[in-house]
Parts: structure tokens; C-alpha cells; sequence
């Protein structure tokens, strides 16, 4: 019989190993004893499993308390428990306490060093199916949880009382398991948790959650099987290369559409977004984070669900279905990515075991004043692995191409917005963020040895050297940079009066100083149409009708210039149609604006530019080489005129010409390269089709004359339409 001290304990979930004594055991004599913890059972039957037969019954003892000796029995068998419950309900059950250690050594062992490549897939919530001659379904839980004295499995299943379902330590890992009979994807769970010192936590969702209820509701969903891994196909890593063209969309899934007011599902996203964003050209999409956030308004950038697709959409499994659309347009999928921060929300993993487990304890280090959220401890093993893991997890699990990793520059420095005196300086006295680099570099390492092909895009908004180049080389590792200094510049440009920017010149030649240390990519995102910021077609000068006009030709210029500067494109979602009020997440898209020539030309404008820089190779081949620009005009400030040549690897060229002023300019004459015998007008930004006045080239070719201009001993006599942007390509090749 079980001591009264032990009994007391298993009543008040505090005896430090529940698997040592519930489910069958053999006393000193070796006599078998069955105990269970039912609480609100009425009454228990031990059944043999196979067979059903009864057994023996087991007397109650005291809360929900059940033992006796099995006085026939001396070798352990397989059982079931018979219970009938006080509301008069019956079932029969396998017994948790009947199944030993669930995880490994070998996983364990890995798990304890921080070195798991795939802690998703012992960590979290996995149906499987356990027992040997009678098997039985179930869900096997683990989580990392050191420093409690205990935890539970909690959920829908036994009325979220922490004393049913108590889990094994294992004490080498820290890490609880518990493999629980009978439970089924769909089902509601938590963690309960007791501190270290004594106090019980608030119920913690599971961190390696693939699934949650929706907000304000807080559960964790046990989820299906995980998918099988996945490599990225040929052509799909072919297209991610820094020599292809790369064009992407950048949307915000909950208000792209807003079907009557509500979340769209990936059904719904998946029968149009694709379609849509292919139409126009787009070679990528890149989704605003989709892992699962309990506030709206952070727009997925403060996610306490890092491994479970947002409830918001529906089902994970859908998720699966708008991945396979995506790429049946030969789109490839990219995915904002959240590691520098998190919510301190009560249900997640702030304090997740009475202790700062996963964010580092000095505020000074640990907590974000800009976002009011704290920071992962990048120095420990097992945050470490925590997050590479969920970084293969997307690209490995789901089949997306890449991931976008959000604010880069707040994980490389410790000081990052924080006034002297307030911040940790590093092992050397620096304020290099010393674990953070190394994370990065384990991570793209990672995902290029378990997910090759897929990219990896750094938002870093700083000039921290070797953000794209390989750690080999002692870089970053990541595939492409966000080249923030060249938004900021050129905005700026747009943003001043026509007749004022022949004193701001060098902020769209200045770009070009840094444009080949990093592979690039041009970014005008969500980040630039919020916050009073106003829209692209707001950010443009001519506000007073009838210069209204202006501002279209401004942003079509804009655009034209975008494309034909070296670098990959990113546009924020309803700036391809010039939506001229700031983003409002709240709201969908005013799509019913494209009924407005003005805005549907805008449209027409992005398609074309798309199409013609996947078709022509010298608007991409060389994007990130210094070899694939050189500037034909970069000094005529006056009249607010840039010229360049973009050429590919194979002999190809293009000429890209900008007018910033409203003033038509009939007779330019502009120095071009040997080679080609005439040029002719293939895009210009002026045309009527996107809503231009029409002034251009189209009457016919511009021949290459023996006319010397600007350094050169040939040019051309170019029309430069008001407020444009051309791109000549060679008439005889």
C-alpha cells in the first residue's frame, strides 16, 4: 500500500515521480500493485487488454485514488481501466502511467547540448501509435522545461486538472514527456506548470505548437502527423539564384482580401493571391508572418506560436494547399521569419518554468524598448536550437523557398536603441551582439546543408559587413540583404518638388557607392506605407489639381527606376495599383480603385516591368555584380537626369534613362557604347497605356550617331519624356 505521504503528495500533484508509482508495480515481496488518479471516477475495473476480461476492481481511497494488489498476477501485463464517472459516464482506457520513457538517448543526448538539427520532431505535441501485441493510439508530449518541479499535460481531455496527466523528468534534458492514450489531432491542450519556487504558473501553450485556437483563446491543438521532409526542386532553387530575376509581392494575408469583412481562409487566398501576383509578373511572395500572434495589430511580428501556421486561416493543413498553389504559378513562397523577439504574454514562454528560460534575465539585454517585447537568449544551446530548428521546420516541413528575418540589425547589437549606460557590452568590450552572429551563422549554415536551395533575406538596416556573404568567408551566410540606405535615399529624392532636386542629385547616385557589397534587394515594403508615413502615391509631389498628374508620373518614374537598378525588387501589396491612402491592416485592399484608368495603369505598369526584367537577362543576369552597371549619366543635375547601362554576362545590354522634372526634354543627347547601331524604346513609364501624356521614342529607331557626348565618341538624340523613365534596348540584336 502506498505510504500516506506519498499519497498525499499525488493528491496535491507534488510527488516528484508520479511513473514510480502509479500504473503497475511490484512491491519488496514481489507482489503487483495497480494505482491510478482518477479524480471524479466513480469507480475503476482493471480488464485484461486483449481478452477484456476483468480483472480485479480497484478500491477507492481517497481523492480519486484507486490501488489494490493483484493477488493472481505476478508477471506485468498489458490492461485496460473500466471507469465510470460521477456523472454517470463510462470508458475504457489505456493507462498512461503503462508506457515508459518516451525519447531516446541518443535524441536526448542531442537535445541537452543545444545540437538537435530537428527538435520539432521530439519536442511538442506528435500522435503515434505505442504498446506492443495491443497498441493503442495516442499523442506523445515533451517539453523543455528545466527548472520546474512539475508539469502537466492539461486539456480538454481531463478537464484541464493538472493532477491526471503528470509527466515524467528527464533529468539529463530537462525535459518532460508523457505519452497519453486515446488523444487525437483536434484536441486542446496546455502545460501546468509548478516554478522552482513552489508557485503555480499561469497554463503555458506549447512552444513547439503546430497548431493553436484562435485568439483571445490561448490552447495549443494537437496537430497531425508532420509532413514528410521536402527538397526544394531544381528550378525552384534555380529561380532563387542571385543571377535570376527576383520580383516580389509583399503581402499582409489577413487584408489583401477581406471576403465580408472577415479572415480570408488559404482556400479562399489560394484560389486568387497566386494567380493574381503571377499575372503581374511576380516571381515571389512574401507573407507577413503567418505563425500564430495573439494581436492583430502586430501584424504576426510578435508570434508566441513560432511553429504553428496562425488559426486565423483555418486549419494548418490549408496552409499545405496555398504552398502548393503558390508554385504551381512557379511562384516561390517566402516567409517573414521572427527571431529577435517575443511577447511577454503570461501564456507564453515568458517565465515558461518560473524562470527567464528563453530570453535573457538582465532587462538590459533581454527586453526590446522599441516594441515593449523581450529577447531570446541567443547564447543558450537549446534557444539556439529552438529557433535554427524552426527555421528548417518552414522550409524542410512546408516547402516554402525562403525566409525574410526581421529586424536583423536589433539582434546584431547590444546597444541597439538604448542610450548609453544601459546596455551589456560583449566579452571584448564591444557592442557587437556576439551570440545573435552566431545563430545567424548556424542557421543559414543549417539551412544549407538540410534545405538546399532555399534562400534566406536579412532586413538589416545598418552597414554590418558581410550580411550576404558566406560564413566561410566570415559573413553572415544570409542570401540577400535589404538595401534599406537605397529606400531611404531615393524616397527622400521623390518626395522633394521637381524643382528642388537638382540640389538633392547624389541621394539616387549614392546607392551605387555601396550597390555590389551585398546582394541586394530594393525593398519599398509595408514599412514605408504605415505609421503616418502616408502611401507611395502620397509620398510623390503635385498635390493641387491640375498638377494631380504629377504625382502618377512621379511614382510611374519611380517604379521604372526601381526595376532598372541593380537589385532585386520588393512592392508592398496595393502600391502596384497606387493606393493613395496608408495600409490599413483592418481593412481590405480598395481594390474597386482599378476601376480608375489612373490606377489600373499603374497596374499595367508593374506587369510590364516584371515581365521585361525576367525577359530581358541585362536587367538581372548581374544584379548583385559590378560588371552588369555603369553609368552613362550621373552628373546632370540640373536638369534631373540619370542614364545608365545595365548588361548581362553574355553581351546583352539595356539603357535605362530617367527625367525627374515635369519638363519634356525632345533633343537629349547622351553617349552610349560602341556596339549596337541603333537603339530603340522598349518600356517608357510616359506611355498612355499606364496613363502618360505619350511624349517618347516610338516613331522609330535612335540611331547610334559618330556624334561624341559625355566622354564617348558615339551617342544618341533621345526624347525624354516629362516626369519618365526609358528602357532602349539594341535595335539589331
Amino acid at each position: 500500500m502506498l505510504a500516506e505521504s506519498e499519497l498525499q503528495a499525488l493528491l496535491a500533484a507534488r510527488h516528484p515521480d508520479p511513473f514510480s508509482v502509479l500504473g503497475l508495480h511490484a512491491d519488496a515481496d514481489g507482489k503487483l500493485w495497480l494505482r491510478a488518479l482518477l479524480p471524479y471516477a466513480a469507480g475503476v475495473m482493471v480488464l485484461e487488454a486483449g481478452s477484456r476480461k476483468v480483472v480485479c476492481s480497484l478500491p477507492h481511497r481517497a481523492g480519486g485514488f484507486f490501488e489494490a494488489p493483484l493477488a493472481r498476477r505476478r508477471k506485468r501485463f498489458d490492461y485496460r481501466l473500466q471507469v465510470r464517472w460521477d456523472d454517470g459516464l463510462e470508458g475504457c482506457y489505456a493507462d498512461a502511467y503503462a508506457f515508459g520513457p518516451q525519447l531516446d538517448e541518443q535524441d536526448l543526448t542531442l537535445l541537452a547540448r543545444g545540437e538537435h538539427p530537428r527538435p520539432y520532431t521530439q519536442l511538442g505535441a506528435h500522435p503515434m501509435t505505442q504498446g506492443g501485441e495491443h497498441p493503442v493510439e495516442g499523442v506523445r508530449f515533451a517539453v523543455w522545461a528545466p527548472n520546474a518541479r512539475r508539469v502537466s499535460v492539461v486539456g480538454s481531455f481531463n478537464n484541464w486538472d493538472g493532477r491526471r496527466h503528470v509527466m515524467r523528468l528527464r533529468h539529463e534534458a530537462g525535459i518532460w514527456e508523457l505519452f497519453i492514450p486515446h488523444l487525437q489531432p483536434g484536441d486542446l491542450y496546455k502545460f501546468e506548470i509548478v516554478g522552482p519556487d513552489g508557485s503555480l504558473l499561469p497554463p503555458k501553450a506549447d512552444p513547439f505548437a503546430r497548431a493553436a485556437q484562435l485568439r483571445p483563446e490561448t490552447a495549443s491543438i494537437v496537430a497531425a502527423p508532420l509532413r514528410e521532409p521536402q527538397r526544394l526542386p531544381a528550378e525552384r532553387a534555380a529561380a532563387n539564384r542571385r543571377d535570376a530575376p527576383i520580383s516580389i509581392y509583399e503581402v499582409h494575408a489577413a487584408s489583401w482580401r477581406k471576403p465580408d469583412g472577415r479572415f480570408p481562409t488559404w482556400d479562399e487566398l489560394a484560389a486568387e493571391l497566386p494567380a493574381y501576383a503571377a499575372d503581374l509578373g511576380f516571381t515571389h511572395l512574401e507573407l507577413m508572418p503567418i505563425s500564430e500572434h495573439p494581436f492583430d495589430g502586430s501584424w504576426g511580428y510578435q508570434t508566441l506560436g513560432l511553429f504553428a501556421p496562425s488559426a486565423r486561416f483555418g486549419p494548418p493543413e490549408g496552409f499545405a494547399r496555398f504552398v502548393a498553389a503558390c508554385h504551381e504559378r512557379s511562384l516561390g513562397l517566402l516567409l517573414d521569419w521572427v527571431p529577435a523577439h517575443f511577447p511577454a504574454d503570461a501564456f507564453g514562454i515568458n517565465q515558461f518554468d518560473g524562470t527567464h528560460l528563453y530570453d535573457y534575465a538582465d532587462p538590459r539585454e533581454g527586453f526590446h524598448r522599441d516594441w515593449n517585447t523581450l529577447i531570446y537568449n541567443f547564447g543558450r544551446n537549446e534557444v539556439r536550437q529552438f529557433l535554427i530548428g524552426n527555421a528548417l521546420y518552414w522550409t524542410e516541413r512546408w516547402g516554402v523557398d525562403g525566409l525574410r528575418v526581421d529586424a536583423v540589425a536589433s539582434m546584431l547589437y547590444r546597444d541597439y536603441s538604448r542610450p548609453a549606460g544601459e546596455w551589456i557590452p560583449n566579452v571584448n568590450g564591444g557592442r557587437e551582439n556576439l551570440e545573435a552572429i552566431s545563430l545567424m551563422q548556424r542557421m543559414n549554415e543549417r539551412l544549407g546543408l538540410d534545405a538546399p536551395g532555399a534562400i534566406t533575406l536579412a532586413e538589416e538596416s545598418t552597414s554590418f559587413p558581410g550580411v550576404s556573404r558566406p560564413t566561410s568567408a566570415g559573413g553572415l551566410g544570409f542570401h540577400y540583404k535589404w538595401n534599406m540606405g537605397w529606400m531611404n535615399d531615393t524616397l527622400r529624392y521623390m518626395h522633394e518638388e521637381p524643382i528642388h532636386r537638382q540640389w538633392h542629385h547624389d541621394k539616387m547616385t549614392f546607392a551605387l557607392v555601396y550597390a555590389f557589397s551585398e546582394n541586394f534587394v530594393l525593398p519599398i515594403s509595408h514599412d514605408e506605407v504605415v505609421h503616418g508615413k502616408g502611401s507611395m502615391l502620397g509620398k510623390m509631389p503635385g498635390d493641387q489639381d491640375p498638377n494631380e498628374w504629377q504625382k502618377f508620373a512621379n511614382l510611374r518614374a519611380y517604379y521604372g527606376f526601381m526595376w532598372g537598378h541593380p537589385g532585386k525588387k520588393l512592392l508592398f501589396m496595393g502600391q502596384e495599383f497606387a493606393q493613395p491612402t496608408e495600409w490599413n491592416h483592418e481593412r481590405s485592399l480598395p481594390w474597386e480603385l482599378l476601376a480608375d484608368e489612373r490606377h489600373a495603369g499603374v497596374q499595367r505598369l508593374i506587369r510590364d516591368l516584371n515581365h521585361l526584367y525576367r525577359e530581358l537577362p541585362a536587367l538581372h543576369r548581374l544584379d548583385c555584380e559590378q560588371g552588369g552597371f555603369e553609368w552613362l549619366q550621373q552628373e546632370d543635375r540640373q536638369q534631373s537626369v540619370f542614364a545608365w547601362l545595365r548588361r548581362d554576362d553574355a553581351g546583352g545590354e539595356a539603357i535605362v534613362i530617367c527625367n525627374f522634372t515635369p519638363v519634356p526634354r525632345p533633343d537629349y543627347r547622351l553617349g552610349v557604347p560602341a556596339g549596337a547601331k541603333a537603339w530603340r524604346e522598349r518600356l517608357n513609364t510616359d506611355s498612355s497605356h499606364y496613363g502618360g501624356s505619350n511624349v517618347g521614342n516610338l516613331q522609330g529607331l535612335l540611331k547610334v550617331e559618330k556624334k561624341p557626348a559625355l566622354g564617348r565618341a558615339q551617342s544618341i538624340s533621345v526624347s525624354l519624356p516629362p516626369l519618365a523613365t526609358l528602357v532602349l534596348v539594341p535595335a539589331d540584336r
